[in-house]
């Protein structure tokens, strides 16, 4: 993990601290409550929870520190995000000044967002998601995440089969659909989850096409599970350019089925 200070170094970050107002440990003008949702609502991770609450707690439990963790800690297009989010709610705040003053903190700003954003990021985990107040599921995405995190993506797909499974499992059961048992395969999962959703809603024909093709994906999956993660005592992984793909494809589903049906996909 690199530091705060060697990602953002010492002549921007009192301009960058001071367009956030993180004098005294604040941040803008957020409380501990709004703080917490912000995150929660711009990126999907709750600072006070597992798996997100390790981003914050390097540093400090201000919530000036706490930002500062998550900065040294989180994945780069995260943290741009973020920052980009920050800057929107600074512009809607009392905090936002004009003349030659606010042209010098917004240049080094997005010159900081900028790096953050130029950064290589192979895999974007935000589909993966604890969706349901289940701390074995929290665990288990934290997992996922710390794999990713370490750069050892292939050592996780045992996992990220697991979770796709309880994933279905559940929208099925939201959807009122025929109910997932054991012996389900996840592609049968994700058929069962496919048949519910286009009984419940007039889905374009683009958006049905999209998940029904995703079937062959998961059953796919399936065999990487049985034969080339740790799930068994298997002495050959995944490559790792092929487990970043495949991560890529299936969390790329999970975000757009929480497009097209965003209601059943809530917490």
């Amino acid at each position: 993990m690199q530091t705060y200070e060697a990602l953002i170094p010492r002549r921007e970050r009192d301009l960058f601290e001071e367009a956030l107002a993180m004098q005294s440990g604040y941040l803008l003008d957020f409380s501990d409550k709004s703080f917490g949702d912000f995150f929660s609502e711009e990126i999907g991770i709750d600072p006070d929870a597992l798996p997100g609450k390790s981003l914050f707690s390097a540093y400090g439990t201000s919530k000036a520190k706490r930002l500062r963790s998550f900065i040294a800690k989180a994945q780069p297009h995260l943290v741009a995000r973020v920052l980009r989010a920050l800057w929107e709610e600074r512009e809607h705040s009392m905090l936002a000044g004009s003349g030659p003053r606010e042209g010098q903190l917004k240049e080094v700003y997005f010159r900081i967002v900028a790096r953050f954003e130029g950064e290589e990021q192979s895999i974007d985990s935000t589909g993966i998601e604890a969706f349901e107040a289940n701390e074995t599921l929290q665990e288990l995405v934290a997992a996922i995440r710390r794999d990713l995190d370490a750069g050892r993506p292939n050592a996780g797909l045992d996992r990220l089969h697991t979770y796709c499974m309880k994933r279905f499992a559940s929208l099925v059961s939201k959807h009122g659909g025929e109910p997932c048992d054991q012996n389900d395969a996840l592609h049968a999962r994700v058929g069962k989850y496919a048949k519910a959703l286009k009984a419940e809603r007039n889905l374009t024909e683009m958006s049905e096409r999209i998940i029904k093709s995703s079937i062959s994906t998961f059953e796919a999956m399936n065999d990487i599970r049985n034969n080339k993660s740790f799930a068994h005592d298997k002495e050959a992984l995944v490559p790792m350019d092929e487990a970043r793909f495949i991560y890529d494809s299936v969390t790329a589903v999970l975000r757009f089925l929480k497009t097209v049906d965003a209601d059943k996909f809530e917490d």
